[in-house]
């Protein structure tokens, strides 16, 4: 049984609990209260490094520990990580393949009340174009403590994006459940149609689920936590076996895990695809609930395009 509590929060128990071995360094740019790198530095403080509000000097660090043996993890809002120092990441860190994890923290809507400046939503689709990136949105605090693990344990680089707010514990209930870097894990399992999700959107797509089977839809559900390199063989599998798709992710429509999952549809089978995200629009100030809810990420705005989707076979 797991805890309602945020990825970010999840992340850095994680990072702490995993965290003893020599090679890992962990760089902050002032916020390790924020994105909780706070848990190493209280642990290991000889391997900790705040350098203030310079980010694109944190990945060049980085990048210079990494290039002598470092496992290094660099933290930052994601509205930062995949703007402010997209330069570094693609040509410091990326271009050389060099051992450094970005930590992009309180992405999405969910970051409320701040607004739309700091709501990245254009992260996963930045983060996923460069190549050799690996991009990772865990869901819970179970699927966040096994994707640091991962993480950790891969050479190259790696984006993981976590959240704010506090979330519904959910992976580790379910029986089966299982994460692995570019595979996504089948929660549950369904005939009609198939929701895929990555973040957040995991639990809200299990809701729409239950509202589908209320009305006689069998609806298969995979959580996608790996948006690249994303698992082609159980989207494929799902196309097939059920004949219709829908995507759900808090982040924009474009270039996140709904065009992940269409570029696999596009070489492979075509059925009947929604997305279900961001249309293409900045967010707004407001309580992440409401902003969820305004913005379409809803368990009854899934079934409804899942409903949509059937109807297109």
């Amino acid at each position: 049984m797991g805890e309602n509590i945020s990825t970010r929060v999840a992340y850095g128990r994680a990072l702490a609990e995993f965290g003893g071995r020599s090679d890992i360094y962990v760089f902050d740019s002032d916020l390790k209260t924020c994105t909780m790198s706070m848990y190493f530095a209280e642990k290991y403080p000889e391997r900790f490094y705040n350098v203030g509000i310079a980010e694109a000097n944190m990945v060049n660090i980085g990048a210079g520990f990494a290039t002598c043996g470092a496992t290094s993890l660099v933290h930052t809002f994601a509205i930062f990580a995949a703007g402010r120092i997209y330069d570094q990441i693609r040509n410091d860190v990326c271009y050389p393949g060099l051992n450094v994890k970005v930590i992009g923290s309180h992405a999405g809507l969910t970051v409320g009340e701040d607004g739309a400046t700091h709501q990245a939503l254009e992260d996963m689709s930045l983060m996923r174009t460069i190549p050799g990136m690996t991009v990772i949105c865990p869901c819970d605090d179970n699927e966040t403590r096994l994707a640091t693990k991962a993480i950790l344990d891969m050479k190259g680089p790696a984006y993981l994006r976590t959240g704010r707010p506090p979330v519904e514990s959910v992976t580790g209930d379910i029986p089966g459940y299982f994460f692995e870097i570019g595979k996504g894990c089948q929660l549950r399992d369904g005939s009609d149609v198939t929701l895929i999700a990555c973040g957040l959107m995991v639990q809200e797509t299990l809701k729409a689920a239950d509202l589908l089977a209320a009305e006689g839809i069998s609806a298969r559900v995979i959580d996608m936590a790996t948006i690249k390199p994303i698992d082609r063989e159980i989207i494929v599998k799902a196309a097939k076996e059920t004949g219709a798709i829908v995507t759900a992710e808090e982040h924009s429509i474009i270039g996140g895990l709904g065009s992940a999952v269409s570029e696999v549809l596009t070489d492979e089978i075509l059925v009947p695809l929604q997305r279900v995200g961001v249309n293409d629009t900045f967010g707004h100030s407001g309580h992440p609930k409401e902003l969820l809810e305004h913005f379409g990420l809803s368990p009854a705005n899934i079934a409804a395009n899942a409903k949509k989707a059937i109807s297109r076979k």
